[in-house]
């Protein structure tokens, strides 16, 4: 089962970080949520550092937000990589196979 299955994502961008926050469509999918989806298992399907990938849990919306430091190469207007933002990112993780 692939994440999208389960959830969605709304994402931001800010200076050099990317937000991602992953919200579960139906409230008994949050536990696997919680347990599958890592801060360490964001940043290996992003390729992005791993320390500079942070989660939050917001258990009242069951979502997860995960703020990836460093993602956009300065920010937004100074990125030549369009595929870097965060839309591209969300779109991609929800790809991840549970």
């Amino acid at each position: 089962m692939k994440l999208r299955d389960i959830a969605h994502a709304r994402t931001g961008d800010k200076g050099d970080t990317t937000n991602i926050a992953v919200i579960a469509y139906r409230p008994e999918d949050w536990p696997l949520l919680q347990q599958a989806l890592t801060a360490a298992c964001v940043a290996e399907h992003l390729c992005t550092a791993p320390g500079h990938v942070s989660r939050y849990e917001l258990p009242g919306l069951h979502a997860l937000n995960f703020v990836i430091r460093q993602a956009l190469a300065g920010g937004v207007t100074r990125s030549l990589a369009l595929d870097a933002h965060g839309k591209c990112r969300g779109a991609t993780l929800l790809d991840v196979t549970l």
